[in-house]
């Protein structure tokens, strides 16, 4: 029989409540998705500022990291009191210079790619267009070649024709059918557009103080977490927390120097090689690079139907150089770059975009790897620990 003391009542109260609340709160699935959708409304500001902190953080810590070093180096405080004593002193004004530093970075990211990168992938696309037909008649050439000694199949390609004019009108006036139900809906994205920037603002102003003050925020939720729960639990969640920040924080940065690294290397080659459009192909792989293990195969699809417009022997010599760049990249720089912070085989990788994009599209496809990564991470650990304690040793 269970002992109905204060402790077990209470427990009870809150099984029952909780049940009461379940209940009702699927019977009315569209009231809680209201309630919901209100408050992550409110608390969007904050969320959004978490991402953005956490973004700045990574050149932050690489802005102070270097800092230290060359105080060291220069070696102005003799004993190891004075240097801590000195870092003291400057931690505030050191950490306020490098979120500013970091901001404009950022920034500058930005404008690169807003007023720098936007353009010429418009152009990119602009010249894919005004080429369509010549890789079509290009296609349809090479075929007719293929096909010379099947007369059926020949004579059917041959046939083959494609109203482009019309098509272009179809085109046009889709877009101009685009651009009239947003001329309508003007005032919705006004207002879109006001949030937005009240939203960014709000989330800049939270991130720069997170940043601020990251130290003793940490230690006060460290405190508040360790009045409510085991340390040993407390441990264990602060650890997964670490591997989580540090995963995220080099694949994101890793990630996007192997993509800066891997559009260079296109453009330098392209040049060389002087294969058409080499800046324009060069961003457009630079860009889809981020996304990891195919998005660089989707700018060389698009460079390749480019090339090919103009010389179907140039496309295909363009696709195998960069089958063997992108042997080079994935053997010796990114491992390099981004380490050993992914640490997935190849199949988890590729479920991770592919489930990724699938449920949240892009943003998926970029998040999907690093998250998969601190799952496998962790349960690689446990496991390991579980088997320690088994005292099961299998290689």
């Amino acid at each position: 029989m269970i002992e109905l003391n204060n402790k077990n009542v209470k427990k009870i109260l809150l099984i029952i409540t909780f049940t009461v609340v379940l209940y009702w709160g699927l019977q009315n699935l569209n009231i809680v998705g209201d309630i919901l959708y209100t408050i992550f409304k409110v608390i969007f500001p904050f969320i959004l500022g978490l991402c953005i902190a956490f973004v700045l953080n990574i050149p932050v810590r690489v802005i102070e990291r270097n800092y230290y070093k060359l105080i060291r180096k220069k070696g102005k405080e003799k004993s190891k009191d004075k240097e801590n004593k000195r870092i003291k002193k400057v931690d505030v004004g050191v950490r306020l210079l490098s979120v500013i530093l970091s901001i404009l970075i950022i920034v500058f990211i930005l404008y690169f790619v807003m007023f720098l990168v936007i353009p010429e992938l418009i152009n990119t696309f602009d010249i894919l267009k005004q080429n369509i037909p010549n890789v079509a008649n290009n296609v349809k050439t090479w075929l007719i070649d293929m096909t010379k000694n099947y007369p059926d199949i020949k004579s059917k390609i041959s046939n083959v024709s494609i109203d482009w004019k019309s098509l272009e009108e179809t085109i046009t006036a889709l877009a101009k059918g685009g651009i009239t139900t947003i001329i309508t809906s003007s005032f919705s994205i006004v207002v879109s557009i006001f949030n937005g920037i009240f939203n960014f603002v709000m989330g800049l102003v939270f991130a720069i103080y997170l940043l601020i003050q990251k130290e003793k925020l940490q230690s006060q939720l460290k405190k508040i977490v360790l009045a409510y729960l085991p340390k040993e639990k407390v441990d264990s969640i602060f650890e997964f927390g670490n591997i989580t920040n540090e995963t995220f924080s080099k694949f994101i940065g890793g990630q996007f120097i192997e993509a800066c690294i891997l559009g260079i290397l296109c453009f330098i080659g392209m040049t060389i090689f002087k294969f058409e459009y080499a800046a324009a192909i060069s961003v457009l792989i630079g860009v889809t690079a981020l996304i990891p293990f195919f998005g660089a195969f989707i700018g060389v699809c698009i460079g390749a139907i480019l090339i090919f417009a103009i010389d179907p022997t140039k496309s295909f010599w363009f696709i195998i150089y960069f089958i063997i760049l992108q042997q080079i990249e994935g053997n010796l720089i990114y491992p390099k770059v981004v380490g050993e912070s992914v640490g997935l085989p190849a199949i988890w990788v590729i479920l991770a975009v592919t489930i990724g994009g699938s449920l949240f599209g892009v943003v998926g496809m970029l998040i999907g790897v690093p998250f998969v990564s601190v799952l496998y991470k962790t349960l690689r650990k446990n496991v390991h620990k579980n088997l320690n304690k088994k005292k099961i040793n299998i290689k």
